[in-house]
């Protein structure tokens, strides 16, 4: 792994956020509305960053860990919310036990486990766990919402972990560390240009149903903004010819919104705003993943299915 490389994509996260920082700083003094949201949002961008650099620096299995207790809180967000039977109790003790074996697998290296342990092997076992306690009663949505949770919160957010522990190649020198970095930038970079694009230019609604202020405008200035982006660094960090590289470039803000609105139609649903309070200016962290549930494993098979 060519840890140089790394370094400086890593400097440029940092320059990036301390440019945002400044245009934050200077928008909030000018302006007569109230930016102390974006104020909040910056200042958390600060310590999930170097959250993230920190466990990124030190070493993979740290990175691993920190990503397992990204799902375990997401998981505890979405359980918080979800209307579960007294029965159901002993069933989540189940679920919250899949986090340590599904991220296990992957410092494992173990695909094949790691590909079907949660779709298959807990997606069978959760039923039988609920029967035994011989409450049939909302039985078949107890099961339902209890496995889509696993997928949501714990086997699609792996896939990021897995990213890391993918080989360097004779294409891309950085191996999985580079990937990761490149999916969860352009991931959260989309995020931010899709709700700025949406601001400043924003009319027409997409599906005011789901999410009133998501916007077409924003949606193809943030998709716009992310393909150029993709296409700039791909070539630092990713295996990607030019062709791979518009087609990640699109599919990962493309799958960032769905992710983000899929998440936003189960709150709406449950009448929650947030599906927590936990990062200021963002809310829960589930709120903060809901891009990252669609993009990592879209973008983890994509980077499969063509180099590896």
């Amino acid at each position: 792994m060519n840890l140089l490389t790394i370094h400086w994509a890593l400097i440029g996260i940092w320059g990036v956020l301390c440019l945002a920082s400044i245009i934050v700083f200077v928008i909030s003094k000018r302006s007569a509305k109230n930016m102390s949201e974006l104020v909040q949002r910056t200042v958390s961008w600060w310590v999930m960053v170097a959250i993230f650099t920190v466990s990124f620096l030190v070493s993979n299995t740290v990175s691993i860990i920190v990503f397992a207790l990204i799902s375990f809180l997401a998981l505890k967000e979405y359980f918080s919310m979800i209307p579960t039977r007294r029965a159901d109790r002993r069933v989540l003790f189940w679920a919250y036990l899949s986090i340590p074996v599904q991220y296990f697998w992957v410092y494992d290296s173990y695909y094949g486990m790691f590909a079907v342990f949660i779709p298959v092997y807990m997606f069978l076992f959760l039923p039988f766990v609920s029967l035994l306690t011989q409450q049939t009663v909302g039985f078949l949505r107890a099961v339902g919402t209890l496995n889509w949770g696993l997928m949501l919160c714990v086997f699609s957010i792996s896939h990021a972990a897995f990213l890391l522990i993918l080989p360097a190649t004779e294409t891309n020198s950085t191996g999985g560390p580079g990937l990761l970095l490149f999916l969860l930038f352009l991931t959260q970079f989309n995020d931010v240009a899709q709700y700025t694009w949406g601001k400043l230019f924003g009319r027409h609604k997409i599906i005011p149903g789901v999410s009133p202020n998501k916007t077409w405008e924003g949606f193809v200035g943030g998709v716009a903004t992310t393909f150029v982006l993709a296409l700039l660094t791909a070539p630092l960090v990713t295996p990607f010819d030019m062709i791979h590289a518009a087609a990640a470039g699109l599919l990962i803000p493309v799958a960032g919104f769905v992710g983000d609105v899929t998440v936003s139609a189960l709150k709406r649903d449950l009448g929650v705003k947030d599906t927590g309070s936990l990062i200021p200016g963002h809310g829960g962290i589930l709120d903060r993943i809901d891009s990252l549930t669609y993009t990592a494993p879209l973008f983890f098979h994509f980077t499969r299915y063509f180099y590896y």
